[in-house]
């Protein structure tokens, strides 16, 4: 293969790398997209291609949506909720606050609901602003049809997101407060910075202890706090996770536990713990998307 699709792989890259983890949820699954998008340009006659980036794309996208209807049924015996797998970002990534949005674990849970054209869809129009026609390639559907689906699943995910942002200060003291009462045991505080509908989801993988439904409301949240917190000697550190501070919780030198949350008008109303440690094991070098 000539160094210069070599080159143009290499360029694009990392945005491959973003819209397979942004479709999948899962890093693990994304890599696995861009080994073979790989080995499906290495094949390509690049004389018949006119922009290697659309291209390359198109590849990724076919190759994740063949991914996530094969995961789906495996997600189906998945014990316990199925949460994202967290990944550590760089700072650019906080900046660019749509892609920060987009690849929050907030979001990609809510982008597990879509279907999977669906998603491919909302990912490529919404986070990365491609042409109908350029998607319509991608996803095997006319240009007219993709436009029916990207309003669909704007709607859709319009109506599960978070419906506030919170500026970074917010979001960092709604997090050191909610850290201070969890570690002083602090009940009023913690009452304080949680949401009375605050909505707790755990991701234990039937591997580590976890809850096996989403947990509803303020006062079953703390109870399922103090009941997997309480005695445990751990070591807490704030990291950027998906493009915004999340906790991470050490255990006897073994990374144990992430946690992100969904801050709106200064209290938590969503707590995205991962506690399985497949989903923990690439937590020690940071990854770069990007748009």
């Amino acid at each position: 293969m000539s160094a210069t699709a070599t080159d143009a792989f290499v360029e694009h890259r990392n945005l491959l790398f973003t819209v397979a983890y942004e479709m999948l949820g899962s890093a693990v699954d994304a890599e696995d997209v861009l080994q073979e998008t790989w080995l499906r340009w290495a094949e390509v006659d690049r004389s018949q291609v006119r922009d290697d980036r659309a291209y390359l794309v198109r590849i990724a996208t076919r190759l994740a949506l063949n991914r996530m209807r094969s995961n789906a049924r495996r997600r189906e015996q998945y014990v316990g909720p199925w949460l994202p797998e967290p990944l550590l970002t760089t700072p650019d990534v906080a900046e660019d606050v749509e892609l920060a949005d987009s690849v929050s674990l907030a979001m990609l849970t809510v982008l597990e609901t879509l279907a999977p054209t669906e998603r491919a869809v909302f990912v490529l129009r919404e986070v990365f602003d491609l042409g109908y026609d350029e998607i319509a390639a991608s996803v095997d559907k006319t240009p007219a049809a993709v436009r029916q689906i990207a309003h669909r699943s704007r709607a859709h995910v319009e109506e599960r997101r978070p419906r506030r942002e919170p500026s970074p200060t917010e979001h960092d003291r709604a997090m050191r407060g909610f850290l201070a009462a969890v570690s002083t045991g602090d009940i009023q505080s913690l009452m304080d910075v949680l949401a009375p509908d605050v909505v707790l989801i755990t991701d234990g993988g039937g591997v580590k202890k976890a809850a096996l439904r989403p947990i509803l409301g303020r006062d079953k949240v703390i109870r399922f706090l103090d009941g997997v917190t309480g005695g445990v000697a751990a070591d807490v550190d704030v990291v950027v996770v998906n493009g915004a501070p999340a906790l991470r919780v050490v255990v006897d030198g073994e990374l144990d536990t992430v946690a992100s949350m969904v801050v709106e008008d200064g209290q938590v109303t969503g707590l995205y713990v991962v506690r399985n440690p497949a989903k923990l094991a690439r937590l020690d070098a940071v990854v770069t998307l990007t748009r």
